[in-house]
């Protein structure tokens, strides 16, 4: 089973302090720090908050080798949608999620690892 196109949890937070309020609820309730991802629009800032939260970021075991060499020809905007995409959402939810991002939105996923 790829673990890529299993269901994830995602919620839109107005802030970091609301991230990482999020993000130990989600450790609590028994995610790992491998299985839940920061995005947001501002890469610093996603950083900042990956960081203070010990949780992960998009990277190249979630978008492959080719993601990451593609997100530097993209716009920000198709950057996150394709992070987005990586994590098992529709192209439509990807879409809806950047604009949420724009607007200064934190997304949180959550996403368990498939088990053999």
């Amino acid at each position: 089973m790829d673990p890529i196109r299993t269901q994830a949890y995602a919620k839109l937070v107005e802030n970091g302090v609301n991230a990482i309020e999020e993000i130990n609820r989600l450790k609590d309730g028994g995610y790992t720090k491998e299985e839940i991802y920061v995005i947001s629009y501002d890469q610093d800032r996603e950083d900042r908050i990956a960081e203070a939260a010990d949780a992960n970021e998009v990277g190249r075991q979630e978008e492959g080798l080719l993601g990451i060499v593609a997100d530097l020809f993209r716009s920000r905007g198709s950057e996150l949608r394709a992070k987005i995409a990586s994590l098992g959402f529709s192209d439509s939810e990807a879409e809806f999620y950047e604009k949420e991002l724009n607007q200064g939105k934190v997304l949180l996923v959550a996403k368990k690892a498939a088990r053999s």
